[in-house]
């Protein structure tokens, strides 16, 4: 439809009008340039400082690294190649009833520096005050007297390594009228209490000498221990036996992970032997020595004992040549409660540390036993450190015989169901022999510290127990060769209660008269009493019969 008004007009163009909005070209290009030049200062800013902060990480990598490079010497192996922080040498919470707050940090020495410069040449400076491994276990803390803090301290770095054995009431109390607690060191893993003082010995090991490896030449519980916890820190452990060494023993350390190698006839001959290969393959040639070390570790079942038994009135030791373990839970135990009567007990065959003690220093003449019975009960006095300590901090020190032990060996078995060797139940014997008469009545713990004895001697120490207990024994008689007339004998046997092990009979060798038999019996009785009313039984009814003394 056409608009009848036609085509609209223009509207003429207001002359007088300001011209456009826009800002000139000029003042937008120089806010573009201000606002990049202030993005690129942001940025670079942001950029120094992470460049910064990644120096930095690399410098506090490396001074961690270099302050931890100087623990590992205190700080005991390294495993699967991973370094955790450093332990507290003592547990707090584990001291919290000694009140011995002072010796919280222990006497552990440390290194630590800041590096900010020069950092191989003060990393070596500092690498220079860390004692250097020998080819003994020879170091300066063998001259020093050990303290509580070095036990507290040795207690808390081995706590995970070896058993808290249980220090339990036992039956025999009654027997011998005072309250007896056993410390059962026999059920750690090697069977021996030596396995703290050498666990602790092996951790305190520089890391280098650790990969190098140990060697050591003994057959008894020292060795076992050395191989069965340097095989638990990969350590290489080599031990040297006798020839004349049982192959029970052999067999059991091989277990445990050593390299045995039987050499020569004698102790000495596997000791030089083991010290000519120490030197020339750089091992650590470890021998029981009476090191600050070593009896710390010991020292552990004293104050284990001091925890579980309350009250205590006495604790008696096995002592011996190797009075290690008497010297280290004696410092233990003094600390604690100096009125705790500490007592040592050694062979009435072998009184090595009583002589020693008399004498002032190890007495160089000592006698002693290669019999496997003994054990370190008669081995030779190992040093001034331990007797030191066990001069100064013993109350005493009571000798016991053979016969004794046996029947401390018998007791222990039929009581409570330990068996163990001589080492282990020497500390019962002084009881059993009443050597210790103050201790009526009173509260006494027993370590029972070792029970490795081998099942042939075990048989024989059994026999022979139950005959120096009068239980079992022997009498002889001639009987004419009649028929029913050995049934007589047996009806006798029978109705005392005795029960018969053995009978014999010689026809042959008899010098009594013709037709006659000798008739040899072994018969096993409740106790001594049960053995004297079999006697007189006998005797009423053969005024002949002989009976075979013990």
């Amino acid at each position: 439809m056409v608009n009848p008004r036609g085509p609209p007009r223009a509207r003429p163009m207001d002359m007088t009008s300001p011209g456009p909005l826009l800002p000139p070209y000029g003042v937008v290009v120089g806010v573009l340039l201000h606002l990049v030049v202030y993005l690129f200062a942001m940025l670079y800013s942001y950029a120094e400082q992470l460049f910064l902060k990644k120096d930095d990480n690399k410098i506090n990598k490396r001074d961690a690294l270099a302050i931890c490079d100087l623990h590992r010497c205190k700080d005991g192996p390294v495993r699967n190649g991973h370094i955790g922080q450093r332990p507290p040498s003592i547990n707090p919470e584990r001291l919290k009833d000694f009140v011995e707050e002072d010796y919280l940090n222990g006497d552990v020495k440390t290194w630590e520096m800041k590096i900010v410069s020069r950092n191989e040449e003060l990393l070596g400076d500092a690498l220079s005050l860390v004692p250097q491994s020998s080819t003994r276990t020879s170091q300066s803390s063998h001259n020093k007297l050990i303290r509580f803090e070095d036990i507290s301290a040795a207690a808390f770095k081995i706590q995970s390594g070896v058993q808290k054995t249980p220090c339990m009431y036992s039956r025999l109390s009654k027997q011998y009228g005072v309250d007896i607690y056993l410390k059962k060191e026999f059920l750690q893993y090697t069977g021996s209490v030596k396995e703290r003082g050498v666990l602790y010995l092996l951790t305190s090991l520089p890391q280098d000498q650790q990969r190098k490896g140990v060697i050591v030449a003994s057959d008894g519980n020292f060795s076992m221990a050395v191989a069965y916890h340097a095989s638990e820190l990969r350590i290489p452990v080599f031990v040297i036996m006798s020839t004349s060494t049982s192959p029970a023993r052999v067999k059991m350390c091989r277990e445990y992970g050593a390299m045995v190698i039987s050499y020569g006839t004698t102790a000495k001959d596997s000791q030089m032997h083991a010290r000519r290969l120490a030197q020339e393959n750089g091992y650590l040639y470890l021998e029981e020595e009476d090191s600050a070390v070593y009896l710390s570790g010991l020292g552990t079942v004293g104050l284990e004992m001091y925890e579980q038994v309350p009250k205590l009135d006495a604790v008696i030791f096995p002592a011996g040549g190797h009075c290690g373990l008497l010297a280290g839970s004696a410092a233990a135990l003094k600390h604690l409660n100096p009125h705790i009567s500490v007592i040592g007990v050694e062979s009435e065959s072998f009184p090595v540390l009583q002589q020693s003690l008399k004498a002032g220093h190890p007495a160089e003449d000592q006698a002693c036993s290669n019999h496997h019975f003994y054990g370190d009960v008669s081995g030779l006095c190992f040093g001034r450190n331990s007797l030191q300590l066990t001069g100064k901090l013993v109350d005493k020190v009571v000798a016991v015989r053979e016969e004794d032990i046996l029947i401390s060996m018998l007791r222990l078995l039929e009581y409570e169901r330990a068996t163990v060797d001589a080492e282990g139940a020497i500390g019962l014997a002084a009881l059993v022999a009443g050597k210790l008469p103050e201790l009526k009545g009173k509260r006494v713990a027993i370590a029972i510290c070792s029970g490795n004895v081998e099942l042939h001697l075990l048989q024989q120490c059994i026999a022979r127990a139950l005959t120096l207990d009068n239980r079992v024994c022997r009498f002889s008689l001639v009987l004419s060769d009649c028929p029913g007339d050995i049934s007589k004998l047996l009806e006798i046997l029978a109705r005392e209660e005795a029960r018969v092990l053995d009978i014999k009979q010689e026809r042959m060798f008899v010098t009594s008269e013709l037709f006659s038999v000798e008739v040899t019996c072994t018969v096993e009785t409740r106790d001594k009493m049960h053995t004297a009313q079999l006697r007189n039984a006998l005797l009423e009814r053969y005024p002949t019969a002989a009976w075979t003394e013990r």
